[in-house]
């Protein structure tokens, strides 16, 4: 998140050059040696302003390119043969900010007004205008002050394409690294599992049609056999899932309780308050606490039910998910699994509390609470 000092640092930077450009036009007009007047007192202060009006150059550029142009205008027409340096660093930020048209045709109208502006003050003749409109404002120093501005854009949109060009390169690597993973992990391990798990049911199958007792150890095989499919599939559709299509949520909650109860265990959702929108992030993270929750169950708790509740709280979503298995304090580790430290980190990157540890009446129970107002 960020702290906003780099925009604090910008704003002391705008003043400090809206400052030093202000004093040297002051310093500059001062130094004629000549008595004050009403019209040289009006012309400092327009020479103030337009050099004060700097500091407002990177939010407002145009406003602030005509504020400088008339106030260069002005305190020529008073009478201060200065130059219009504030009018050029205005022109570059104009430029830099995009508006290379606009500050062409502001610069024209500045061109031809400075000679006016000359004459009016009644100082000058003809030519001797047009020469001090030439040294208040040299068409050189206008030019490179544009050309500077326009590269600068140049660059940083240049350095913005290379940013984007990384982001995308990286992500198309992550990806095919991903699909990689994928086609591994599908022709190394899918085969050999599929063999044990058909072999578990070929055995199972054919004690019972001979009647004879079927050993526990088998029927265990058969069932870590059942489930490690089913995770490599969830698995590998997870790591084959295109990123531009709808993530897990939510929304498919109940798909992992549907899922649950055709194992045989008897799963249950429950959805309590009045129901509005959450971040993918929080959908996302209660998804994998549900669907790490229900497989441990399935692996761990020997439970016969297993209830999920989702609840929407002013601010606050949370998710709690209870098992009457066999879990004691003493049969689970203090720092839990790698399920659990996964879900733990989930939940604290969010900012928010995950309670996962044994139920005094039997059975586990995982509860997290999530905020819904600081997740972007």
């Amino acid at each position: 998140m960020s702290t906003g000092r780099p925009g604090v640092r910008a704003a002391v930077t705008d003043w400090a050059i809206a400052v030093g450009v202000t004093a040297t036009l002051l310093v500059t007009a001062l130094s004629g040696q000549r008595p004050a007047t009403g019209a040289d007192l009006l012309g400092y202060a327009l020479l103030a302003a337009g050099g004060l009006a700097l500091a407002a150059r990177r939010r407002a550029p145009l406003p602030v390119l005509a504020v400088t142009g008339l106030c260069a205008a002005g305190y020529q027409a008073a009478g201060l043969d200065v130059p219009a340096v504030a009018y050029l660093f205005a022109v570059y930020a104009a430029v830099r900010a995009g508006h290379r048209a606009v500050t062409v045709a502001a610069s024209v109208a500045m061109l031809a007004a400075l000679p006016l502006a000359a004459l009016a003050s009644g100082l000058h003749e003809v030519g001797e205008a047009f020469a001090q409109a030439r040294g208040a404002l040299e068409v050189a120093w206008l030019i490179a002050a544009g050309a500077a501005g326009e590269a600068l854009r140049q660059a940083e949109r240049r350095a913005e394409e290379a940013e984007r060009t990384r982001e995308e390169t990286a992500r198309r690597r992550a990806d095919e690294e991903r699909l990689h993973i994928a086609r591994e992990l599908h022709d190394s391990l899918t085969h050999q599992i599929s063999v044990i798990k058909v072999q578990a049911e070929v055995a199972v199958h054919t004690a019972r049609k001979r009647g004879e007792p079927v050993p526990e150890a088998l029927l265990a095989i058969r069932e870590a056999g059942r489930e490690a499919a089913r995770e490599l599939r969830a698995t590998l559709e997870a790591l084959r899932e295109d990123r531009t299509g709808p993530p897990r949520g939510l929304d498919h909650v109940a798909e992992l309780v549907e899922r649950a109860r055709a194992t045989g265990l008897d799963a249950t959702l429950t959805v309590e308050g009045q129901r509005h929108d959450v971040p993918a992030a929080v959908g996302r993270t209660v998804y994998r606490i549900v669907q790490e929750s229900l497989t441990n169950v399935a692996r761990h708790a020997d439970a016969a039910t297993a209830s999920v509740r989702i609840g929407y709280r002013p601010g606050a979503l949370t998710v709690r998910v209870d098992d009457d298995g066999r879990a004691t304090p003493d049969a689970v580790p203090a720092g839990g699994g790698v399920g659990l430290l996964g879900m733990r980190e989930r939940v604290t990157a969010l900012g928010g509390r995950l309670r996962a540890e044994p139920r005094g009446e039997g059975g586990f129970t995982v509860h997290a609470e999530l905020p819904v107002d600081q997740v972007s």
